[in-house]
């Protein structure tokens, strides 16, 4: 199960969010997203993990607990939606 963690601190790292999910059970990934423009974190990331019950017994342990004074939110994460490309060409812009 792919999982969504935000209201992270920012000195949270991949290690820290591992550890914390790794009570629960196996993590196959953990990864806090960076920015990068400015090399730091954006405050949320996601962890996988491969047992569908560990990973729910893991979302209602941690969603709510706080870390380095944060709250954070746990939640199975939903699939990314595609974007629609943006046109060039706008029909507000007349000729």
């Amino acid at each position: 199960m792919n999982i969504y963690v935000s209201n992270l601190s920012f000195n949270v790292q991949d290690e820290d969010l591992r550890a914390y999910f790794e009570e629960y059970g196996e993590v196959t990934s953990a990864k806090v997203i960076i920015d990068r423009e400015t090399g730091r974190s954006r405050g949320f990331g996601f962890v996988e993990m491969p047992d569908q019950a560990s990973a729910e017994a893991a979302i209602s342990g941690l969603d709510g607990a706080s870390v380095e004074g944060r709250s954070m939110r746990v939640n199975e994460a939903k699939p990314r939606e595609e974007k629609k490309p943006r046109s060039s060409y706008s029909n507000n812009n007349r000729w």
